[in-house]
């Protein structure tokens, strides 16, 4: 028998994207035909019952994507702990009819409510030899199906690449950081960073990797030396002598020394202050990291999150076991929900037990990898080379539309190389900089800083490189002695690269390894699923986007919002997703004048019926003669004494800005793994040429010959486009309905 009412709650700490994921669950259900029921403050509401169950319609969760927290409240529940409390969340349950419950928490809320299930029998039978349940009940809710959705900061979780919240978590800590690093510069002074995880060193590991921290301490891999405190200060104090003007160490709070001892903020600062000899500043974020407005990425991922969640509870079966909603690979999966519990539990244990090889391990792939390069990234001075190593004299070069993320991988590729014993060039002004050999070769130093700064140190520039172009290149290769050359760009980036692949036959100097690293806030490269950049821009247009709903509030408007991606529709679709829009224009799917009209009466049903903003978003390409001069102007017409509609043209505002934690990440393991593609290439005795990306949760190269085969070449995009898949989810939640006056 098909299922008929659900329930969902949020419980545990509270995360950045819960509200995303209660919106996606209540209008995905609704849209399935379902009942769905809100359990406010958790497992406590559950408990308590009454008017803390209470039945949702779409205008329920209107205009709360952009909220932090969680509306529906979430609390600690004693009772719940003990037998007699699940008791009477079962017969509240009952009572409403409520046959599946959404559970969006960390692994002690999971565990509890997979306790609640194993129960659910004996509780059911329990009730009804009481007279609590009639014994018609008692038959018809013989089990509970259970899906477990995590949300937590701490990104601790077996089973998926990112909790709900953990995004906007990095997000505080860059910017606290970024923030203290430019005062402590100022006086040249040390600051010891706190930061939240419990048993995990996610957010102290990446956010250090992000913005560039000096020393980090995590609990599950601890310093691996006694004097852990005279080292820490011995490299600290070489980075000033190397020219850093501020030291930076990122502490998570599980931290702990070998023999499993507790390390806190002051034992940092006391140890700093007697090696160092100065004053130390301690930061200790707290509860900053929870709260705010979630980033982009943590909306979209508890849309997705909850959209699969009711998928799943629908089509599970009554004996089936609970099941985890994860993602990996920028996909939903499912996973037996106490596998991953028990997993995530593993590694907690193995730190406890002082088996940091094990914790490590149990660890995903990309998290081992991660420590590996910081373990580099926070060297005060690059390894000494080694005399009988050749020394490959490698190229870097920024090219194509400026991209956050260029410096991150800029820097991180020269202090990864170096660190190997190689010479790093920097060529300025991309490839038209390449023409003119300025050339300048790099040190530890040259791009300190780089790792927060949005834009191009480097300088970048849109040449494609023809006729006396490609001689002067080819020139300033010879001149120069360059082994390898690593492009970082967008689309002209990748079209020059491929140019010089292409003209090898006439120019020998072109016969080197050379790889392109994806950067573009349009995400229209081929053979990655995401560009440096985009998650920036896709940041960027978050929260503009929230201002103009703010500013709407009191009066009657529509915004038509057009956002940058040339012919590619990435920006504009996932900015219609975590803003909540009701229409996305992009060129992928084109506009007719019938879709207009169709808008223009759903706009107007909705004003009339109370609704105080529409929000259009508009892919800058989506159409030449449907511009988005022509649609405010049709909308208003149309509209007349119904609503205002007003034009926000984002322009390149998307473009600037710092690096969000993501792309800087991002940008740091694709520097990585290109330089390690570059050496191995200038062993062989053919190079060849490639580019990186990242696609479906693992790095892959492409052969630079495949360019063009994988390209739209009219439309300067990807004949796949992966996110395409994603409009289903983005049209179910924005159809024109109640939900409108409240949107």
């Amino acid at each position: 028998m098909a299922i008929k009412r659900i329930a969902t709650f949020t419980s545990g700490g509270d995360a950045q994207g819960m509200n995303s994921t209660v919106r996606s669950v209540v209008r995905t259900g609704l849209d399935r035909g379902l009942e769905v029921y809100a359990i406010y403050e958790g497992y406590q509401g559950m408990v308590d019952g009454g008017d803390r169950i209470r039945k949702m319609d779409w205008d329920s969760v209107g205009g709360i994507l952009q909220g932090g927290g969680t509306i529906i409240g979430t609390a600690r529940c004693e009772r719940f702990r003990q037998r007699e409390g699940r008791l009477v969340a079962a017969k509240n349950l009952i009572e409403r009819g409520i046959e599946g419950l959404i559970v969006i928490g960390g692994d002690g809320s999971l565990t509890g409510a997979n306790l609640f299930r194993q129960e659910w029998p004996s509780l059911v039978a329990e009730l009804s030899q009481n007279g609590e349940i009639t014994p018609e009940q008692a038959e018809a809710y013989p089990n509970m199906l259970i899906v477990g959705l995590v949300g937590s900061i701490d990104n601790d979780f077996f089973g998926t690449d990112m909790t709900i919240g953990t995004d906007s978590a990095l997000h505080r800590i860059t910017e606290a950081v970024d923030a203290i690093s430019s005062t402590a510069a100022s006086h040249q002074r040390t600051f010891v960073v706190k930061v939240m995880g419990r048993n995990c060193g996610y957010l102290a590991m990446m956010g250090a990797l992000a913005c560039g921290a000096d020393w980090v301490l995590i609990p599950e891999n601890p310093p691996d030396v006694d004097d852990w405190r005279e080292v820490m200060a011995e490299r600290l104090k070489a980075g000033r002598e190397a020219g850093r003007r501020d030291s930076i160490v990122i502490l998570a709070e599980g931290a702990r020394d070998r023999d499993g001892n507790y390390i806190g903020s002051s034992d940092v600062a006391k140890a700093l202050e007697e090696n160092l000899g100065e004053d130390v500043r301690v930061t200790v974020l707290g509860h900053v990291q929870r709260g705010g407005r979630p980033s982009a990425f943590d909306r979209n991922l508890g849309t997705l999150l909850g959209y699969e969640a009711v998928n799943a509870i629908i089509e599970a079966k009554p004996e089936d076991e609970p099941l985890q909603v994860g993602f990996k690979g920028n996909r939903t999966v499912r996973l037996p929900l106490m596998q991953c519990v028990d997993q995530t539990h593993a590694v907690a244990e193995a730190v406890e037990a002082k088996d940091y090889k094990r914790a490590m391990e149990l660890r995903s792939s990309s998290f081992t990898d991660a420590y590996r390069t910081l373990k580099t990234m926070v060297r005060a001075i690059p390894h000494s080379p080694d005399p009988d190593q050749k020394r490959l004299r490698i190229g870097i070069l920024n090219a194509g539309a400026p991209a956050p993320g260029m410096n991150t991988a800029s820097r991180a590729a020269t202090r990864l190389g170096l660190d190997k014993g190689h010479i790093m060039l920097g060529i300025y002004n991309g490839f038209e900089g390449m023409a003119e050999n300025e050339v300048e070769e790099l040190n530890w130093m040259s791009m300190g800083g780089w790792a927060s700064m949005g834009g191009s140190g480097l300088g970048t520039s849109r040449l494609v490189p023809k006729g006396k172009d490609l001689y002067a290149i080819a020139r300033t290769i010879e001149v120069n002695q360059i082994d390898a050359l690593l492009v970082i760009g967008g689309w002209n980036a990748y079209e020059a690269a491929y140019k010089l692949f292409d003209e090898r036959a006439n120019f020998p100097a072109f016969e080197i390894p050379t790889i392109c690293l994806p950067a573009s806030i349009n995400n229209n490269l081929p053979g990655s699923e995401l560009s440096i950049g985009a998650d920036t821009a896709l940041n960027s247009i978050v929260n503009a986007v929230d201002k103009i709903k703010q500013s709407a509030v009191a009066t009657r408007r529509c915004f038509v919002v057009e956002v940058m991606g040339h012919w590619c529709g990435y920006l504009a679709l996932l900015g219609g997703l975590a803003t909540g829009a009701e229409r996305v224009y992009m060129h992928e799917e084109g506009v007719t004048l019938s879709d207009l009209q169709q808008d223009v009466d759903n706009l107007s049903q909705g004003f009339r019926s109370g609704k105080k903003l529409g929000l259009m978003i508009r892919n800058e390409y989506a159409n030449n003669i449907y511009t988005t001069g022509f649609m405010c102007a049709l909308f208003e017409e149309e509209g007349r004494d119904l609503f205002d509609v007003r034009p926000a043209i984002l322009g390149h505002q998307q473009q600037g800005g710092d690096p969000s934690p993501f792309d800087r990440i991002q940008a740091t393991r694709l520097a990585r793994l290109c330089l390690d593609y570059l050496i191995e290439e200038c062993g062989k005795s053919s190079s060849r040429s490639a580019f990186i990306g990242l696609e479906e949760g693992k790095y892959g190269y492409h052969d630079m010959r495949d360019f063009q085969r994988m390209v739209d070449l009219e439309y300067n995009r990807p004949k796949e486009q992966w996110w395409l898949a994603l409009r289903d989810v983005a049209s179910l939640l924005a159809k024109p309905g109640p939900e409108v006056a409240s949107e």
